[in-house]
């Protein structure tokens, strides 16, 4: 018998966790972290929702903490077995579990001092960093479109490419159950075509059961190219009141797309000539790591490097690597764009420039990435007039723009045209909607009607259905 669990990512964007069981064999896909309140979402990150001990494999779409944030954990309570990858989603964790495990100890070494005067209990981090370099000895890498064995004979797997970020991948499960077939699909994050540096996502054909995200499920993005006149028209806005512009980004796809972005327009002269702060420790490796993959690179970007035209490393770009140099560009004072991290602004030195800018009504804070509710990220989207940072009240009084076009996410077209491609030679049975929140999946799932899809449910976080 098979059956499959939700239990992350089930009616909201955070936390992927799906659990695959054949009698008794247990596979999960993805072991991310839970985002959102701090005590709420370390409780879940926490306590796992099943016996650590009875998990056989697991398989990673790609690098992000949503995604890979809670591998550390489960192998610090005892998990031994496997964690397969994509090469480059392997050399990205290497250097992104550690440095979540740092950011939690930093982020909570500020909470704590707070909390320790005023007599409460002291919050702990999920794992140390010693315990995430650990975790890394259990991943097994394979290739795009590599068969390989989860279970004997029994449980076989690939992977497609997704198109979200470096290294990302779709997966592909072939299970023998009693002399049948059972193919399941799982697109992890599903990425757009067109999106600047990586390869197009890939199609799924010839499947039963497809679990696919559904974070923009019922809305669509403009072409990446409208993006570039709206972030020339906010720099020079904010170079003319001699501002800074405020960039959270996710150190992994977003922050290197924004360099190649910038550079076009440095280079069109669509913009001044200004310092550009890539401040975030892991920034720097990660580019890198870009670097080491170029498999994964598109035409365009191939064509680029080919004319010796790299965009993560123009002359106007500082990597700021230690707290000294993060903590001088409080004094500069000239205009400038600053890149940090995360992309939510939920831990990290973004938290730090925004507690020092946000105030000033001669900043901009430009965000160009998914905001989960609950986040800071998210209440400077939906407009708040007063945000949290360290605990404390500040008024947002900075410009606050939001810029869509950057989202690493397939659209409410993209994610039709795909899943009416797994439907159309006939086999595919049920649709799961995960990662993402309700009133997009309902807007999804009316729009599949429409084109006689109706075997599409969004399962609630411990849902189980027999395949």
């Amino acid at each position: 018998m098979v059956k499959i669990k939700f239990f992350g990512a089930a009616r909201q964007v955070t936390g992927s966790m799906h659990l695959i069981e054949k009698n008794g064999f247990k596979l999960l896909l993805d072991c991310g972290m839970q985002q959102g309140k701090r005590k709420e979402s370390f409780e879940r990150n926490r306590n796992f929702p099943f016996n650590v001990l009875d998990i056989n494999s697991i398989i990673l779409s790609h690098a992000h903490i949503d995604h890979s944030g809670n591998i550390p954990t489960i192998v610090a309570q005892g998990y031994k077995g496997p964690v397969f990858s994509t090469y480059a989603t392997k050399d990205l964790c290497e250097l992104m579990l550690p440095d979540s495990a740092y950011v939690q100890l930093k982020d909570l070494e500020y909470v704590n001092k707070k909390r320790q005067k005023q007599g409460k209990n002291l919050f702990e981090p999920l794992y140390t960093i010693e315990q995430a370099q650990e975790s890394l000895k259990q991943f097994e890498v394979k290739n795009i479109g590599e068969y390989f064995n989860i279970l004997n004979e029994e449980i076989k797997a690939y992977f497609l490419n997704a198109g979200h970020i470096l290294g990302s991948a779709m997966v592909i499960l072939k299970i023998i159950d009693d002399g049948r077939e059972i193919k399941v699909g799982f697109t992890g994050d599903l990425g757009r075509k067109q999106l600047p540096i990586i390869i197009d996502p890939d199609t799924m054909y010839n499947i039963d059961y497809l679990i696919c995200e559904s974070t923009y499920g019922g809305r669509d993005h403009k072409p990446i190219e409208t993006a570039l006149d709206k972030i020339s028209f906010i720099i020079n806005e904010t170079y003319s009141k001699k501002g800074k512009i405020i960039i959270p980004v996710f150190t992994v796809e977003r922050a290197q797309e924004i360099l190649y972005v910038l550079n076009k327009l440095f280079i069109n002269k669509k913009i001044p000539a200004m310092t550009v702060f890539v401040d975030s420790p892991l920034a720097k490796s990660v580019t890198d790591v870009f670097m080491k993959h170029s498999e994964c690179f598109d035409p365009d970007m191939l064509e680029l490097m080919a004319n010796n035209n790299n965009p993560f490393y123009l002359e106007l770009i500082k990597f700021t690597e230690s707290v000294e140099e993060s903590k001088a560009i409080n004094d500069y004072d000239k205009p400038c764009i600053i890149l940090s991290a995360t992309g939510m602004c939920e831990a990290g030195r973004i938290l730090h420039h925004l507690k020092n800018n946000i105030q000033d009504e001669r900043n901009a804070i430009l965000i160009v990435g998914y905001q989960a509710k609950e986040t800071l990220g998210r209440k400077l989207v939906d407009g708040e007039k007063e945000v949290k940072i360290f605990g404390d009240v500040y008024k947002v009084n900075a410009g606050v723009f939001v810029i869509d076009e950057f989202s690493g996410h397939a659209g409410s077209k993209d994610l039709v045209s795909f899943i009416k491609k797994a439907k159309k030679d006939g086999r595919l049975k049920r649709v799961f909607l995960v990662h993402g929140e309700p009133e997009q999946q309902q807007i999804l799932i009316d729009k599949l009607e429409k084109e006689k899809i109706n075997n599409v449910i969004a399962p609630e976080t411990g849902y189980e259905e027999k395949l």
